[in-house]
C-alpha cells in the first residue's frame, strides 16, 4: 500500500451498524405506506366512494345508528 491510500483509509470510515439501521427505517416506512394505500384502498372498493367523499347518494352512518322518527309532544 502507498502512503496515499493509507491516509484515505483513515478518512472514510462505513458505519455498518448506521447504514443498516437506516435501510432498516427506510424499509418499514415503505412497507408501512404501502400497506395503508393498499388498506384505503380496499376501504373504498368496499364503501364505493373514497375518503371522505360526499354524495347525495352515499349517505354517513355511524355503525349501529338509525333514522328516527321524533314527533314534537302535542300541546294542549
Amino acid at each position: 500500500m502507498d502512503k496515499d491510500t493509507r491516509t484515505l483509509n483513515k478518512v472514510v470510515q462505513i458505519d455498518d451498524r448506521r447504514i443498516q439501521d437506516h435501510l432498516g427505517e427506510l424499509v418499514r416506512g415503505t412497507v408501512e405506506e404501502t400497506l395503508n394505500t393498499m388498506l384505503d384502498a380496499e376501504a373504498d372498493a368496499l364503501c364505493g366512494a373514497q375518503r371522505y367523499e360526499r354524495s347525495p347518494d352515499r349517505i354517513d352512518t355511524r355503525a349501529g345508528s338509525y333514522e328516527r322518527k321524533l314527533r314534537p309532544k302535542p300541546v294542549k
